[in-house]
């Protein structure tokens, strides 16, 4: 007999919405101006918001610059260096904080939700450790959530902690499920998996800017060449073939959102940084995009300038691709795989109490143990006498 639940399923595509405006904000970011940043942020979203958007993002590291644009290591300047980090959690941000309050109200008066790329200043007390961290408000203005990057890519390792499955998540709003990864976490295959099982319908793409491997730059179709290869690395960037597979895999819409910086983005006391041997921001061109389920742009690619790419996505569309191939469903096959995901977040301290109960057990009597004789086929007087030791134990515990 089919067991019903009473709770109501709710089977509405884009919360039941026809069609949802969203936006990439392709904005250049303020080096170590976080007081600038958000103001320009803030100013954006209601740009957005005003032009019928309801969903927003930015690139990664919006706030306060993508620290990897500074390739410096061991060989670099040590004053150089540390100037370059300490400006950066300087200028970083802290969730929550009077930082995000003031977001959350432009998100709030705008009517929107947002994605927002920071550098995070780890909420542990005493720690400076920063992160790669997307924030995820709501439309009154409150942080649902934060997602970290788990694994920072090359150099990138030495600005970044690494995040945990703890925010590894999609938000169930009015508008539909909406979910986002960072750069190449669209790369880290179980990863992503996770994240397009949960059933997303808006995915948030952030990344730095458009690259090439090599000599090569972006856009154009050249580079290096690899010895005892034909093949010429770094066109086109590899980010604009991962958002179109993995919006067609997750059946969502994908909003990406690429970095952009420039010469005159720096405050005046760090242009010195400009000149460094070390700063390298060549790529850091945009290349913001929109995508539709089938893996189509419905906003192609932009470089090389500000601008709000806007797409109206129908919920049709995702029901259309799902009939062809469905993740979730026909497509999943979990007899044959599954996926583990740990979502407990890490933890330096983790509290023990003082004293642990011992656990309640109850000695069998004489009857349950003749019954367990009999039904097993053990004998009798062994089971009395592991009876009488298990319950000597206990009292000796209970001391």
């Amino acid at each position: 007999m089919l067991e019903v639940n009473t709770q109501k399923i709710n089977k509405k595509v884009m919360g039941g919405k026809e069609k949802v405006r969203v936006a990439a904000i392709q904005a250049s970011q303020i080096v170590f101006n976080k007081e600038k940043s958000i103001q320009k942020a803030c100013r954006l979203i209601k740009e957005a918001g005003a032009n019928g958007a309801e969903l927003v993002a930015f690139s990664e590291t919006f706030i306060p610059v993508y620290p990897a644009y500074y390739t410096g290591g061991w060989e670099s300047p040590l004053e150089e260096w540390m100037a370059w980090n300490v400006n950066l959690q300087d200028h970083s941000v802290v969730i929550p904080s009077e930082d995000t309050e003031i977001i959350g109200q432009a998100c709030r008066e705008a009517g929107v939700y947002c994605v927002m790329g920071v550098n995070e200043l780890d909420d542990k007390t005493g720690s400076r450790t920063l992160y790669n961290t997307q924030i995820m408000f709501g439309k009154d203005g409150k942080v649902l959530g934060r997602h970290r990057k788990l694994m920072p890519t090359y150099t990138e390792r030495t600005y970044w902690g690494w995040g945990d499955g703890s925010d590894l998540k999609v938000y169930d709003t009015d508008i539909g499920r909406i979910g986002s990864l960072i750069c190449w976490e669209h790369h880290t295959i179980l990863v992503r998996a996770a994240q397009m099982l949960m059933g997303e319908e808006f995915h948030i793409s952030n990344w730095p800017g458009n690259w090439s491997i090599g000599s090569g730059k972006p856009g154009e179709k050249r580079g290096t060449v690899l010895e005892g290869s034909t093949n010429s690395l770094g066109y086109p960037c590899d980010l604009q073939f991962a958002i179109r597979e993995y919006a067609f895999e997750a059946g969502s819409f994908v909003i990406s959102v690429s970095g952009l910086l420039r010469e005159e983005d720096f405050e005046p006391q760090f242009k010195d940084f400009i000149t460094s041997d070390h700063m390298n921001f060549k790529w850091a061109v945009g290349g913001s995009a929109i995508v539709n389920p089938f893996g189509e742009y419905l906003a192609e690619p932009v470089f090389n300038q500000e601008t709000i790419l806007y797409a109206d996505c129908y919920a049709n569309d995702i029901k259309a691709v799902k009939a062809f191939f469905d993740g979730l469903g026909h497509y999943s096959r979990p007899d044959v795989t599954r996926l583990l995901v740990k979502t407990t977040p890490n933890e330096n301290v983790i509290p023990l109490a003082e004293s642990v109960a011992p656990p309640s057990i109850t000695i069998p009597s004489y009857t349950d143990l003749k019954r367990i004789s009999e039904t097993f086929e053990v004998s009798l007087k062994k089971l009395e006498t592991l009876a009488t030791k298990v319950e000597e134990l206990l009292t000796a515990a209970s001391r």
